[in-house]
């Protein structure tokens, strides 16, 4: 809530709401951005959260913490157990989180509904960029959190895709 104050200070108009309520009530094209932070895990129906972002704009910033970093397969791998740490700090039962993805999951979930990705980033807790920037697997590894700008298929690259297929 602190960001958006922020900017909202400084000129930037800013819309705060709850995705899955809220976002169906804005007029299509209505925003240049749309960002998701944090959040598509606990959200309750991502593949529609998603839809109604680009829906609504131009494009959509979304990140989220990757549940296929290797600590978090490590402590279920040892204990058994869903992991806990200063992302997924709370016991299962009472996690906010119900969908919780790892990047090649989100990679999935983008191809199959059709999204570009024009950039991507994981990062580490403290927001610092990973060596394995370029590779995807490694990413999906070692990435603490991924930050995704997507955008709709262009009607050329849509009927591109249908000439390919």
């Amino acid at each position: 809530m602190r960001e958006v104050t922020h900017a909202v200070a400084h000129g930037l108009p800013v819309m705060h709401g709850d995705a899955d309520q809220d976002l169906v009530h804005y007029p299509d094209d209505a925003f240049d951005y749309v960002v998701l932070q944090r959040t598509l895990q606990a959200v309750e129906k991502p593949r529609e959260v998603l839809r109604q972002m680009l829906r609504i704009g131009r494009h959509a910033i979304v990140s989220f913490p990757n549940f296929g970093h290797w600590r978090l397969r490590l402590q279920i791998l040892l204990s058994g157990r869903m992991p806990m740490n200063t992302v997924w700090h709370t016991p299962w039962y009472e996690t906010p989180n119900i969908h919780p993805c790892t990047i090649r999951d989100f990679l999935a979930l983008c191809e199959e509904e059709g999204y570009v990705i024009e950039r991507w980033l994981a990062v580490d807790e403290a927001g610092d960029r990973a060596p394995w920037r370029r590779s995807i697997r490694l990413a999906n590894l070692f990435g603490e959190q991924a930050l995704f700008l997507l955008r709709r298929k262009t009607t050329a690259e849509q009927g591109r895709a249908g000439r390919t297929r």
